[in-house]
């Protein structure tokens, strides 16, 4: 058998190749995507396979593939750590080498249930009792019987030789509910060759060097603590680090017309209730009583932007499209065990946006967003950015008809943005659909940041409006958008991004002078004073030129500038780049134009 084939595809539809042989169909190889994310899923189940070796007993919650790799939640009575995951790919190796067969079956759902009740696999048994069917499909590969869809791999067998790896083992609440078991989590990573696991492990090694949570301390930047979990401390740096970049996007959105406002942190429970984030969020959100009243912490600032929106005259057609900023602080309560550094937290702020506009200029106003949005995105480096188009969850507000003409209207006006996109099925806002913005870093990963959503819902729900030309009275459309989603998770990408080697205009600290000896220090004073426009230190103390130079470049300073006997008589400055070694004499004014074009 071909082992570089492991699936068909037909009618769009993906199927095992040994239940369809003979049939018409894309043929997909084990190198393409579809492949790819196949041999990941065969993964997942060859390795609950080898963790039933390991614990007989072991229950069995999902095991997806997921982006690189796959997983398996399980609650077993091993707690399972690093140190295993060598001695479980051990026996997956083992079980590959046996070429054991993946085999489908179709039983009744009556039937599945008593199978996994007599096997005492109450995971699946809730899973099963969640669905809708007369029947269901399973898988065995070896002793390992699963509920799964499938397609999998014809056999153990088609798993290419050294390309995949266990790395870690978390925690995870079953069903992502804290007040529910606490399950095993254990992660692979896989691809369909050995060369692009080397490679994929590789970038993972840079990534752990570049973690913004290990480079926040070096660098002084942030700090976190059980104090305040989902909470960041932003020490000096930091806070100038953040304080640059809301300053440039502030810049950025006057000039493409946003009006920048301030809304409340605490906002009663009928707010929400009105905006429908009270039933589809609540979980998510922070409650205070006050007296007799409810009030939520604000998780998001649309809400607020439509009661400026009601604020004050009657809006006209006139009044449209109207631009609303705000860098808007949100809390929601995320799991303590989902909580990373800066990049997950429970209080952070978003470069949050609504433009209330008519169907008609919907276009238009994507078109000047997604401008926008891509300089923003150059000016800190990123110019690889791919697009996905979220449609209709299945928790929603609002009927079929405005969710159609939702997407109809964002689909036309990202064609005409020129936007090519992917379909994210199923995951747009609880309001509407919604474009995602996707970065690529220097390592290759990609982070979701951007956003953008057609909104017909809310302007309904508060019954907000427009009068037209001829005086009738309309709802306006309501786009939700932000460019960098949450600052301090940009941070931390950022951070990452550069590993701490932030451009000139960005850096903390953008000037460090060092001084031969003390005696330098007035001159070095003086250079200080005419720097003034620039983030500046000096170091003028006794500590040998060696050790400033070093403390300086530790700290990651873009440009280190050295006086000694030579630039006093000369009146001039030692230039030293971080990340060279050379120096290079010049005037003040030379600096400053030089630093100009940085």
């Amino acid at each position: 058998m071909n082992k570089k084939i492991v699936a068909i595809k037909i009618n769009g539809e993906l199927h095992d190749i040994d239940n369809c042989s003979g049939s018409d169909g894309e043929l997909i190889s084990l190198y393409s995507t579809d492949g790819v994310k196949i041999l990941r899923h065969s993964l997942a189940h060859i390795m609950a396979t080898a963790l039933q070796k390991i614990d007989p007993n072991i229950k069995f919650a999902i095991g997806p593939a997921i982006d690189n790799g796959f997983y398996y939640d399980v609650d077993s009575s091993i707690d399972f750590s690093t140190d295993d995951l060598e001695k479980i790919e051990k026996i997956m190796h083992e079980l590959i080498q046996q070429d054991l067969k993946f085999t489908r079956t179709e039983i009744s759902r009556a039937d599945a249930l008593k199978l996994f009740k007599d096997k005492d696999q109450s995971y699946k048994v809730e899973i099963l009792e969640g669905i809708d069917a007369d029947a269901v499909s399973m898988y065995q590969v070896g002793d390992f019987i699963d509920l799964c869809r499938g397609p999998h791999l014809p056999s153990s067998g088609f798993v290419p030789s050294d390309c995949f790896k266990l790395t870690k083992v978390s925690g995870a609440y079953w069903r992502g509910d804290s007040n529910r078991q606490m399950l095993q989590r254990i992660y692979g990573v896989a691809f369909s060759d050995k060369k692009e696991l080397k490679t994929y492990l590789k970038m993972l090694e840079e990534a752990q060097m570049r973690d913004h949570r290990k480079l926040g301390i070096e660098l002084d930047l942030f700090h976190v603590d059980e104090v305040a979990p989902g909470n960041v401390f932003w020490l000096p740096k930091g806070q100038t680090l953040y304080n640059t970049i809301q300053k440039y996007i502030a810049e950025v959105m006057d000039n493409y017309g946003y009006k920048l406002v301030k809304t409340p942190q605490l906002l009663n429970k009928v707010l929400w209730e009105t905006s429908g984030h009270w039933g589809k969020f609540r979980e998510n959100m922070f409650i205070v009583e006050d007296n007799e009243t409810t009030m939520a912490i604000k998780p998001m600032n649309c809400p607020g932007h439509i009661i400026c929106y009601k604020t004050g005259a009657v809006k006209s057609y006139r009044d449209l499209p109207l631009r609303y900023g705000e860098f808007g602080l949100c809390h929601r309560n995320e799991s303590s065990g989902s909580l990373h550094g800066i990049m997950r937290l429970r209080a952070f702020t978003q470069d949050d946006g609504h433009i209330f506009c008519t169907p008609e200029q919907i276009v238009s106003e994507t078109i000047n967003f997604c401008k926008m949005l891509k300089e923003i995105y150059a000016k800190f480096g990123f110019t690889d950015v791919s697009v996905k188009f979220s449609d209709r969850p299945e928790k929603r507000v609002g009927n079929d008809d405005i969710w159609d003409l939702a997407e109809n209207s964002l689909r036309d006006a990202a064609t005409q943005a020129g936007l090519e996109y992917e379909l994210n099925k199923g995951e747009g806002a609880f309001y509407g659909p919604k474009l995602e913005f996707v970065l690529k870093d220097c390592l290759g990963r990609d982070w979701q940041c951007g956003t953008l959503q057609v909104d017909f819902n809310l302007p309904e729900r508060f019954d907000i409006y427009y009068t037209t030309a001829e005086g009738e009275k309309k709802h306006p459309v309501m786009l939700h958008r932000a460019v960098l989603g949450s600052m301090e998770r940009f941070i931390g990408i950022l951070i990452e991004n550069y590993n701490g080697k932030f451009p000139f205009w960005l850096a903390p600290v953008q000037i460090g002078i060092v001084t031969v000896s003390d005696k330098f220090s007035n001159y070095a004073k003086d250079i200080e004073k005419k720097l003034r426009d620039f983030r500046v230190v000096s170091d003028v103390g006794s500590d040998t030129l060696t050790y400033k130079i070093r403390k300086y470049s530790h700290q990651k300073i873009p440009c280190i500038l050295i006086i000694g006997q030579s630039e006093v008589e000369n009146n001039t400055v030692s230039v030293r780049m971080l990340g060279t070694n050379n120096n290079e004499t010049m005037s003040i004014e030379e600096l400053t134009k030089k630093l100009a074009t940085l």
